[in-house]
């Protein structure tokens, strides 16, 4: 009879509490409301124009653990740097170009997997994914200059993080990646953010 290791009793049981837990949640028509913060950069890159780019925003998803689907936005600022005399990028000068981006992803459907996410040095453990075309992206507040109108980009989210064991975060980090029209400004890389606060915490309180 082959023995299983404890690891992997482990990850087995943090799957089941994870599918129980969404169980529970559709049973009483709750959605889980997740936000958090994105910092990363654009490295320099030949098909970005004006590359490299700083990111910073926040971004906020609902789960809809009945219908499983989910509704998924992002707000960001992007800037640039200066060049020196010789063209090369100028760290010291930050905040060229300043521009802010509003990314939203609708009705999304929910796969509860990590397949075909990016991957950290320091491997996450679980978590789940949406994929969909994104049904607003915006540079300054209209439709991004970069994007087809209407917006026709797709954009890949996941959420992973620790098992569900004592001293672990079950949801705990963010990637974003863009493929279509949108990788002209974003790049084809994962943009990196932290998920700050989930109402699940809250809802397993209360049961």
């Amino acid at each position: 009879m082959e023995r299983k290791s404890p690891a992997s009793v482990i990850r087995a049981l943090s799957l089941l509490l994870l599918a129980a837990t969404t169980c529970a949640l559709a049973q009483e028509h709750k959605p889980v409301h997740l936000t958090g913060l994105i910092n990363d950069y654009v490295p320099l890159l030949t098909t970005v124009k004006g590359s490299p780019y700083e990111m910073h925003g926040q971004w906020s998803m609902d789960l809809d653990p009945e219908m499983g689907t989910a509704e998924f936005s992002a707000d960001m600022t992007m800037s640039s740097f200066g060049k020196t005399a010789t063209g090369a990028v100028d760290p010291t000068q930050p905040l060229q170009g300043p521009h802010t981006h509003h990314i939203k992803v609708t009705n999304a459907r929910i796969t509860w997997n990590m397949d075909g996410c990016p991957a950290y040095a320091t491997p996450t453990q679980m978590g789940f994914q949406i994929s969909k075309t994104v049904s607003l992206l915006t540079g300054n507040g209209s439709n991004g200059g970069f994007e087809t109108n209407p917006p026709s980009s797709t954009l890949q989210v996941c959420i992973t993080g620790g098992l569900d064991v004592p001293f672990s975060v079950t949801n705990s980090n963010i990637t974003m990646v863009f493929t279509g029209p949108a990788t002209g400004h974003f790049g084809t890389q994962a943009i990196h953010g932290v998920v700050r606060g989930t109402s699940t915490d809250s809802i397993r309180n209360d049961r």
